[in-house]
């Protein structure tokens, strides 16, 4: 298992960014125990519906606040009291700031030293999504979103979970600069391609026939930070946007899930609409299982044999690698890569009328 000392990415092990930490619905059924960057995680919904996420040990004793369902405050329905959480062991409670706030059978302060780390989370397009940054540092840019989710032509996703891949999210950006492999994997060779850099995002222009979609095939795909890629697709009269998202779980492993949001014929979108954005999302996944199977079945792409034909994939990683870095020295990463790079041998996109980006959120 290759970790991120091995691709050169330090100085910290896990990346800064928006991550996908659950589906909403999920936390909509109460508390979650869930694993992500080497840590276990308390995870939860306010009574306002705000979702909550903690370290998930109680400072008192080590408890974890969400991996019960034997003790009576929890079986009672007791241990959620606004947007704060009582330990299942003794009841201390925490707020959604992670500091205790109330001890049951305590009339002094609260210990200040029993406060927990507290993560940024949002509730964004049918997903929980928490802000980590390893030396705790507030959000510097905001989560994706698609303001076609809230169009009632549109008919909303629901996520494949995908489960855990032992491979390192480095492999899984380089598909961003590998235009090469989308003919051999995909059946969809490239007959234009370039990608863009800016700041957190990075992007993939290109379009060729679709032997699964049997039609021209024109996506324009984007990172936002290291762990949530849309795309827009276009093929036949049919319009899409894919989720393709990666969360660390360890050093070397991540969990994946996938979705796709689907344009309607009506406004609001029909019956017949919902059932077909089901097929469509069916396709694009069997589309991304081709990617998926070849990741479960290779060794670490520690160093690439780099052809000038294949794609910038040194770049790619440079710009993953800012993700690792303290903000003065991501900011100077960001500043020598942002710009548009061609591929050799490739068309340029506005020279096959690739015009599908208004309206996108970069």
């Amino acid at each position: 298992m290759a970790t991120a000392a091995d691709y050169g990415l330090g100085p910290n092990v896990f990346p800064r960014g928006w991550f996908i930490v659950a589906e909403s619905k999920e936390l909509d059924q109460g508390p979650m125990a869930v694993r992500f960057f080497g840590q276990d995680m308390a995870l939860y919904r306010g009574e306002s519906g705000r979702p909550v996420m903690l370290d998930a040990y109680c400072a008192h004793m080590g408890t974890h606040l969400t991996d019960s369902n034997s003790a009576m405050i929890v079986k009672n329905g007791e241990q959620i009291e606004g947007d704060s959480i009582r330990c299942p062991y003794h009841g201390w409670r925490y707020n959604a700031d992670g500091d205790v706030d109330d001890i049951p059978y305590h009339d002094g302060p609260c210990p200040k030293s029993a406060s927990i780390r507290s993560y940024p989370v949002v509730d964004n397009m049918g997903c929980i999504m928490a802000w980590y940054d390893p030396d705790g540092r507030a959000p510097d840019y905001d989560p994706p979103k698609l303001p076609e989710w809230d169009d009632p032509q549109w008919v909303q996703w629901e996520l494949d979970h995908l489960g855990e891949l032992s491979i390192h999210p480095q492999e899984i950006l380089d598909n961003m600069a590998d235009v090469r492999h989308l003919g051999p994997t995909h059946g969809a060779p490239s007959e234009y391609f370039e990608n863009e850099f800016k700041d957190h995002v990075y992007i993939q222009r290109q379009g060729g026939p679709m032997q699964l979609y049997n039609c021209y095939l024109y996506t324009t795909t984007w990172y936002t930070g290291p762990g949530l890629l849309l795309s827009k697709q276009v093929f036949g009269d049919t319009l899409i946007f894919e989720l393709i998202a990666n969360t660390p779980v360890e050093d070397g492993v991540v969990k994946c899930w996938h979705a796709c949001l689907y344009r309607g014929s009506a406004n609001p979108a029909t019956a017949e609409d919902r059932e077909a954005a089901k097929q469509a999302q069916a396709g694009a996944l069997e589309a991304f299982s081709a990617d998926f199977n070849i990741w479960q079945n290779k060794r670490p792409a520690l160093k690439i044999m780099q052809l000038k034909t294949d794609g910038p994939f040194r770049v790619g990683r440079q710009w993953y690698s800012q993700f690792f870095q303290c903000p003065d020295e991501a900011k100077a990463t960001q500043q020598a890569l942002n710009g548009i790079l061609h591929t050799q041998g490739m068309d340029k996109p506005e020279d096959r009328g690739h015009d599908i980006d208004q309206g996108l959120p970069f």
